[in-house]
């Protein structure tokens, strides 16, 4: 299959030896290379599985336990975090995980096999403002106890930050830009790969006599209202955000059932309108839905996913009746869906250095000036330790 065309301002380089310094120009810097390298398959397509869902994975714990007032032990959530990751992470690229559960646990126990990459999040779950004209509004901020520098030193390949955003609800829209930008600004700052997951917001309709905030009903998102401004705001965001990560988690740009005659033309604006290289999120939605939205994405220039629920929110339904069933779901049915998503991915979706216009070759071929590592890192160093000696042997 013919790979889908490039967005409008890629160019194809056509040199077969190719400079690191071009690299550099395209921000692909010794740690961003390195991460995109580690959640990605050998061809360059990126097949991601997210277990970083607290709040989720604790609804769907309690939804099997048929309690909504029991809260999981510490010892339970990690249980499941590297029960997911064992299963899955041998047929993927990428697990995202959180640092509070999983992260250290995964790879302590060896959940996650070396050769996959590890995404850890960095934003707090069920933040919202507190005051102002966006109170109420979901908002994006740091998990309590991390930082960006904290996430690398744990050997993660890369930070992913959820980012809720509505580009209409202005008061909202410029504070999480900025935190954005920020998390950006630190990424580059530790050489950190940044993956941003932008997701649509409930809008602010009115206020009542008090100020206080009048939002659509939780129910919105399934009314003519939401599904019509989704792919608007789908493809909007990326425009506004896109530029500030290395990898960009897009929504799907519609809704199954709905609209599906728009689908491929919203696809495509999404893929000009993405900066960078993008994989598609599953948004809890039931498998065989993503499964079919992964194909049109691919198609559309994609460079793969990183789902989620879709994959493993009926694990601990299965769980509950017994520890064998949980663990045959696991290997029969969640392992199985990512092994097919993967075979999809690596068979159609564009390699996420194509969106840079580079092509495997002229990477394999790649080189570096000598001294380098001299000047990588904002530093040139002082003194005779600075300067290259033709007589000495390095």
């Amino acid at each position: 299959m013919a790979e889908p065309p490039l967005p409008t301002g890629y160019v194809t380089q056509t040199r077969s030896n190719l400079s690191v310094t071009r690299l550099f120009g395209l921000g692909l810097t010794p740690g961003k290379l390195r991460g995109l390298q580690r959640i990605s398959n050998a061809n360059g397509t990126l097949t991601m599985v997210a277990t970083d869902q607290n709040s989720a994975m604790i609804g769907l714990i309690q939804e099997a336990r048929g309690d909504k007032s029991y809260s999981p032990t510490y010892d339970e959530m990690v249980d499941a975090k590297c029960e997911l990751a064992a299963s899955m992470a041998p047929h993927a690229s990428g697990i995202l995980i959180d640092a509070y559960f999983g992260a250290l646990s995964a790879v302590a126990s060896w959940s996650l096999p070396p050769r996959c990459g590890m995404l850890v999040r960095i934003e707090k779950s069920g933040a919202k403002f507190t005051s102002g004209p966006a109170k109420d509004l979901p908002m994006a901020d740091y998990e309590e106890g991390l930082t960006v520098g904290k996430i690398k030193r744990m050997g993660a390949d890369a930070v992913k930050l959820l980012a809720p955003f509505e580009p209409s609800q202005h008061d909202s829209a410029e504070h999480q830009m900025a935190f954005v930008k920020e998390i950006y600004e630190e990424c580059q700052r530790h050489d950190i790969l940044m993956v941003l997951e932008p997701v649509a917001m409930e809008f602010v309709k009115s206020r009542d006599p008090s100020g206080k905030s009048i939002k659509e009903s939780k129910k919105a998102k399934d009314g003519d209202h939401y599904v019509i401004r989704k792919p608007h705001t789908v493809i909007e965001t990326a425009k506004y955000l896109s530029p500030f990560c290395d990898v960009y988690k897009a929504e799907f740009p519609g809704t199954m059932g709905y609209d599906d005659n728009r689908h491929a033309e919203n696809l495509r604006a999404l893929n000009e309108a993405c900066a960078k290289p993008w994989v598609l999120l599953s948004a809890g939605v039931d498998y065989e839905q993503f499964r079919k939205q992964v194909e049109l994405a691919v198609a559309a220039g994609a460079s793969g996913i990183l789902g989620g629920r879709a994959f493993w929110k009926e694990y601990f339904a299965e769980k509950k009746k017994s520890a064998e069933a949980g663990a045959k779901y696991l290997r029969e049915v969640c392992a199985e869906r990512v092994r097919e998503i993967n075979s999809i991915v690596q068979e159609r979706a564009t390699p996420w250095f194509r969106r840079y216009g580079l092509t495997m070759e002229q990477l394999r071929s790649t080189r570096t000036a000598e001294g380098w590592h001299k000047r990588y890192g904002g530093t040139m160093g002082r003194g005779s330790a600075s300067v290259f000696r033709g007589d000495e042997t390095y």
